[in-house]
């Protein structure tokens, strides 16, 4: 088993390898989430949907689960990624507001900037926990606005062994 432990070490951290194993994660399977891209400082993420007849609600349109199924553990993971194992990482609140319906193919697409990232290391220096809220904008083709997520995020440094 140690081969499979050191393989999963390896893959996780590939941005690429990372991307193929989250669109065989039976709830993405299910729900017909596609991450389409990941970038390899693991500061962008893009992240689609088509409306098929397995996601759709009772009016015909996306169902809300999947919409926010769809952008729930990305910036949870991006951060992991960016900030590295002296950081711990949890994803605490989020909130989704619907702004019409999803007739069609759904994106949202994640960034985080170099502003936001020391914003993070400046919060968490003294080794209290900071709480930074992160905005996605799930949008149709047309670029109109399906829902809106906001997730708040709990991160604070590892406490120092030894």
């Amino acid at each position: 088993m140690k081969w499979l432990r050191n393989w999963w070490r390896r893959v996780r951290h590939d941005p690429e390898w990372l991307r193929r194993l989250l669109n065989l994660y039976p709830p993405y399977l299910g729900a017909g989430v596609r991450v389409r891209y990941i970038a390899p400082d693991f500061r962008r993420v893009a992240v689609e949907m088509p409306l098929r007849w397995y996601n759709r609600n009772y009016v015909g349109t996306h169902f809300g689960g999947n919409l926010y199924s769809m952008v729930d553990p990305f910036y949870m993971l991006m951060l992991i990624h960016v900030l590295g194992p002296e950081y711990v990482v949890w994803d605490q609140a989020a909130e989704i507001v619907f702004r019409r319906p999803g007739r069609g193919p759904v994106r949202a697409v994640f960034t985080l900037t170099d502003a936001q990232i020391e914003a993070i290391r400046r919060e968490t220096a003294s080794g209290q926990p900071y709480r930074p809220r992160f905005t996605v904008q799930i949008t149709d083709p047309a670029g109109n606005v399906v829902a809106e997520v906001v997730k708040v995020l709990y991160v604070r440094r590892r406490e120092a062994v030894g």
